[in-house]
């Protein structure tokens, strides 16, 4: 059964819309716990609903993305991002002043 804090994950994550992402440490202060950002991570990877719950809008704060394992291989997640419109800058990583959610 999921903790408190995983189904406030989960809720937190359901509301990033499309072409928006958030940082781990976003979504964990936004879920109650602003020092659970590797809990956050944890419950991307465990997500109970995969396709249900848009974990692929979860970023590191400087735009990095999870590595190719998470989302079923090398690039998945990137692919997945700019389907819904989401810019990345030349290096690859997400443009956090741009796509960025709650700015």
């Amino acid at each position: 059964m999921a903790s408190e804090f995983t189904k406030r994950i989960y809720e937190v994550v359901r509301q990033i819309p499309r072409s928006c992402v958030a940082s781990y440490g976003q979504v964990a202060f936004l879920a109650g716990n602003p020092r659970g950002a590797r809990g956050v991570g944890f419950a991307m990877h465990r997500s109970p609903e995969p396709g249900g719950i848009p974990c692929h809008r979860v970023v590191f704060k400087d735009g990095g993305l999870c590595g190719g394992l998470a989302f079923g291989g090398e690039g998945i997640q990137r692919a997945l991002l700019e389907e819904e419109g989401v810019v990345f800058l030349p290096d690859g990583r997400v443009d956090m002043a741009r796509c960025g959610w709650l700015k």
